[in-house]
This record gives C-alpha cells, sequence and structure tokens, in this order.
C-alpha cells in the first residue's frame, strides 16, 4: 500500500488486525470470530472514504460480501 501512496492512510491498519492471523498466515478463528474480523475490516473501509471523500455506502456491501463468499467456498 506504501508504494500506492497509501500508507498514511493505514497507519494503524496493522495494529487494529494484530493478532488476526498466525505466523503462517492463516486466519486464527480461536482468538477472533471471522464475522468480527470483517465487521471491523469493513467499517475501517467506511472510515477509509470518509476521510477521502468517497461512498462511504460503497464499501457497506464488504461484509455482507465476504460473508457470503467464504460461505459458499466452506
Amino acid at each position: 500500500m506504501g508504494r500506492l501512496g497509501w500508507g498514511g492512510h493505514f497507519g494503524g491498519l496493522a495494529a487494529r488486525l494484530d493478532g488476526a492471523f498466525g505466523a503462517d498466515g492463516a486466519f486464527v478463528h480461536d482468538r477472533l470470530r471471522f464475522v468480527d474480523f470483517v465487521d471491523d475490516v469493513e467499517e475501517m473501509l467506511e472510515e477509509l472514504a470518509r476521510r477521502e471523500g468517497g461512498d462511504e455506502e460503497a464499501a457497506d456491501g464488504f461484509e455482507e460480501y465476504v460473508l457470503r463468499h467464504s460461505a459458499n467456498n466452506s
């Protein structure tokens, strides 16, 4: 994201998502419910849209999309 010039927008992203993934990159279901994780990411996207003057509603469907598609792949 830094190479795209978005680094300033995501300064706290790593801290907010810390602990969501193990050393192997797999999501840690025993520490965090996936639905809570997806909800947090959607809130971050909406916050970014507000700061950038973008369409907050565009990020609003993120959670539904991810949950619908992850349920189809399990």
